[in-house]
């Protein structure tokens, strides 16, 4: 038996592909433009799934979608938006959505998801979050894309959350957003930096210690599960904690009770962990100096964040963002030129969102008057430490010397070189996607379909990638 889609969906063109997906999954598709057209449908047909659109052209998808919940418990509904913030994605997994998909979005995606909604029948209500309005992320690139969408599935459950990135990308905003927004919100939020502690301390830390516990001990100290007791504790820089202490660590998330340092008696904590590394936790483990039961208890739901580097895009809100903090916190206010927002696209940016925020700050210092230009980047950039690989140039200039040893005949140097240069960035995404073309296809910020193109016309076999 078909089943029914309602397809809610002001442009054309997007309705006209994702009818056709639907369509060959076997979908019945019924397409509607605006509310009141789905209000029609809804009310003299019946559907197993609704896919529906943010911005209509007489409301908001997200906004009414209680209105629909309510009329119709039992019927999933699947949100499309080009509004790619963590706020549209919080507001449609609070407002009761199955699942939330970012524009442009793979059709593949798109007709699974509708597919297990259709046999899934209903999804447990969330209940609505609180106004997005100064979320600590920042972005709509596919990559925070997909950050966003891991963080809606943890909001309203405490399963342990493992936050991986390089140093700068937010790992401590990615906590307290998850935090702030999900149903500990009302309990505190305790962050701890295992790195910063001596080894002899990290365990009071944690757990605390009784009076005469050890030399300086002299009054009782509450540790930072107590403190954090109802609500969070951000434990960053996992990789870095002491054996001893995992061991006390492992034994507090697997019985959910504590002992102070030099203490008798066992206390009750209800805690939500959310931890954070900037290391690989592989190489520890096999070398011993991280325990192996330990990374499985935390890394329940990994979140890795992408390198500023691949948040195509991102570059110019956040610069713009943490120019309206400067001001907030006392610096002149200042604009960013179309020409200063492009040079600060360009760069590398290997401290990422940090090194971004700092050089920011910077540069609203310097600015000679109130619109920060092309100019005043470059002279903030120049006081960077400048990258360098290890024979001292760059990979244009790698590029270019190569080309200049390289013979093409005429007409062939585009097509020749760029299939050189394409054929090592297609083998690193299947190599580190396992040969997944679709994990490949976003990790290369391409459509599955173009890449299957290019791997044909490069003969490159995406099975030979595969772990088997």
């Amino acid at each position: 038996m078909s089943r029914r889609v309602l397809l809610v969906e002001d442009d054309t063109a997007i309705a006209t592909v994702l009818t056709a997906g639907l369509e060959e999954e076997g979908f019945t598709v019924d397409v509607q433009d605006s509310v009141a057209g789905r209000d029609r449908a809804l009310a003299e047909a019946s559907y197993d799934v609704m896919l529906t659109d943010v911005m209509l052209t007489d409301g908001d998808g997200i906004e009414t979608l209680g209105k629909v919940r309510s009329a119709f418990p039992d019927l999933p509904v699947i949100i499309l938006s080009a509004q790619n913030t963590l706020d549209t994605a919080v507001r449609a997994i609070d407002r009761g959505a199955f699942e939330y998909f970012p524009k442009p979005f793979d059709l593949d995606d798109v007709v699974h998801a509708a597919r297990q909604a259709a046999e899934a029948g209903t999804q447990e209500m969330a209940h609505p979050g609180e106004n997005g309005d100064g979320l600590p992320l920042i972005g709509r690139s596919r990559a925070m894309q997909d950050v966003y969408r891991l963080i809606t599935r943890v909001l309203h459950n405490d399963l342990s959350v493992l936050v991986l990135g390089e140093s700068g990308t937010g790992k401590e905003l990615v906590a307290e957003a998850i935090h702030e927004l999900g149903s500990r919100k009302t309990g505190p939020f305790v962050a701890v930096n295992t790195a910063a502690i001596p080894r002899e301390l990290i365990e009071s830390e944690l757990f605390g210690h009784e009076k005469g516990a050890f030399t300086g001990a002299t009054a009782r100290n509450i540790g930072k599960f107590e403190e954090a007791d109802g609500g969070t504790l951000f434990l960053d820089e996992i990789g870095d904690m002491p054996a001893e202490a995992q061991t006390r660590l492992l034994r507090a998330l697997q019985s959910g009770r504590i002992r102070r340092v030099g203490g008798s008696e066992e206390i009750a904590v209800d805690v939500r962990i959310i931890a954070a590394t900037n290391r690989d936790l592989a190489p520890l483990i096999d070398a011993g100096s991280f325990r192996e039961d330990l990374y499985y208890r935390l890394n329940v739901v990994p979140i890795k964040l992408p390198p500023l580097r691949d948040r195509a895009g991102d570059v110019e809100p956040l610069a713009r963002h943490f120019l309206a903090r400067a001001a907030q916190e006392g610096l002149p206010r200042r604009n960013l030129s179309t020409d200063a927002a492009k040079l600060l696209d360009q760069q590398s940016w290997r401290g990422n969102v940090r090194e971004l925020q700092n050089l920011v700050y910077r540069a609203a210092l310097l600015a000679r008057d109130d619109t920060i230009d092309a100019a005043t980047i470059a002279d903030v950039l120049d006081d960077r430490p400048q990258a360098t690989t290890g024979d001292n140039h760059s990979i244009g200039e790698a590029v270019s010397n190569w080309l200049l040893r390289s013979r093409f005949s005429d007409g062939q140097l585009y097509h020749l070189s760029m299939a050189e240069l394409e054929r090592p960035v297609f083998e690193h995404a299947l190599k580190r996607t396992g040969g997944n073309q679709l994990k490949a296809a976003q990790m290369l910020g391409i459509n599955r379909n173009t890449l299957r193109k290019r791997l044909g016309d490069l003969g490159i076999d995406p099975e030979a990638f595969s772990p088997g």
